[in-house]
This record gives structure tokens, C-alpha cells and sequence, in this order.
């Protein structure tokens, strides 16, 4: 097991499998139907050259650059642990950025993620990342998205044709030929200076958006 693992965290063998990963992703897509609901949120943004905050659960990341209808680059907030690199490896082919965030110095790490916000780019986040709890908002986004002064827009993302690997995101593998769907949430803002027990309010409140977006999205798979 231990020889398995070094072998997966080689990089060359991650650039072979990160290619293999990347035609496997193009060809669901070709060979699939996406459904888009409610694009006209992210659309406002991205002709006004408006920054925002993308939320979506992480085990829908195989299939997120689908989602995006912008020449702008999604910067995806990552761990630094080599699954984070395999996804950058990955999202280059897909026009995503991976920002690998360091676990023991996480407040100077998140200076280039107010930089990007700043900039009028964008910021992909997932909140039950990097390693859980499952469908579960962490306060990291909240915060952000309070200094920033920037809004979240949840958007949830389903698929007919599915397997869900035995992880602890239960990651969604959308098999060839499905049906796709995309269903975006109004932009959350969240105010300033507010307290402890209104972070927690609001985590809860783009839970149950994501969750909610994620029923739609099931039922226009049907």
C-alpha cells in the first residue's frame, strides 16, 4: 500500500493520469447534454466584470469548468496535499487555477485570494473542503467573502448516469452519455461586522442553498 502511494504521488505518473483524467472529463461532456437553470445570475457578473465567490461541494469538481460560461480562469482554493496537486494538474486542461493554500500558515496564505477578489477575477470554493465534513459549510468562506466584501453564488450540479466513489465527499464520477444539470443560487452577501453566531447562520443558509440547488438539478436529470 505504502509503494501504491508513492507511485500516485510521483508527479510524472500524476501528469500521465492528470491527462488521462482530462480526456475521460472532454468526453462525458461530448457525449452528454447539460441543462443550465438560472445562469443569468453569474452572467450579470461576468459582463459587468464583477468578482464573485463560486461555491460548490467538492465532490462535484470533476465536472465545475462546465459550469463556468466566461474566458475568465476560476481560481480554485486547494490544499497543498497532493490530491490538491493532481487537480491542478487536471483543471490546467479546463481553464482553472488551482491556489494551494498551506495548512501551517493559512493566514498569510489567503493574501492572493483578496488579491484575485480585487482584480475583478474569481474565486472557486468548496466549503466542505478540503477534507470534510461531507456537504457541510465551514466558516473559511464566510469570512472571506465578509473581508472581501465580495458575494457567494452557489451553484450544485447533478448527472443521470453517475457513480460515487467511497470517499469521504462520496465523489461524483458522471459516466458518458448522461444528462447534466447546472442550477445556479442567487448571490449571498454577507454583511460586515457581524457576529459569531450570524457566521454560523449564514453557513447554514448556503447549505441549504447548495443542498436545495442539488434537488433542482436531480429532477431536471430525470
Amino acid at each position: 500500500m505504502q509503494i501504491k502511494k508513492k507511485i500516485l504521488k510521483n508527479f510524472l505518473i500524476q501528469k500521465f493520469l492528470g491527462f488521462i483524467t482530462a480526456i475521460y472529463i472532454y468526453f462525458v461532456k461530448i457525449t452528454s447534454s447539460i441543462n443550465y437553470e438560472n445562469e443569468i445570475i453569474p452572467e450579470k457578473f461576468w459582463k459587468n466584470n464583477q468578482s464573485f465567490i463560486l461555491a460548490f461541494w467538492h465532490s462535484q469538481l470533476m465536472m465545475i469548468s462546465f459550469a463556468w460560461n466566461s474566458k475568465k480562469t476560476i481560481n480554485i482554493l486547494a490544499s497543498g496535499h497532493s490530491d490538491g496537486r493532481f487537480g491542478s494538474i487536471v483543471g490546467q486542461y479546463f481553464n482553472l487555477k488551482n491556489i494551494q493554500i498551506s495548512n501551517k500558515n493559512k493566514a498569510m496564505s489567503l493574501k492572493p485570494i483578496f488579491k484575485i477578489l480585487k482584480n475583478n477575477n474569481y474565486v472557486g470554493i468548496t466549503p466542505d473542503g478540503p477534507r470534510g465534513p461531507k456537504e457541510m459549510v465551514s466558516e473559511g468562506v464566510i469570512k472571506i467573502a465578509i473581508a472581501s466584501g465580495i458575494p457567494i453564488i452557489p451553484v450544485s450540479f447533478w448527472s443521470s448516469k453517475n457513480i460515487r466513489l467511497n470517499s469521504w465527499d462520496s465523489f461524483l464520477i458522471t459516466l458518458p452519455f448522461s444528462k447534466c444539470s447546472f442550477v445556479w443560487g442567487e448571490p449571498l452577501q454577507i454583511p460586515k461586522n457581524i457576529n459569531k453566531n450570524e457566521i454560523q447562520n449564514f453557513q447554514k443558509i448556503l447549505e441549504n442553498k447548495l443542498k436545495e440547488n442539488i434537488i433542482k438539478a436531480q429532477i431536471n436529470c430525470k
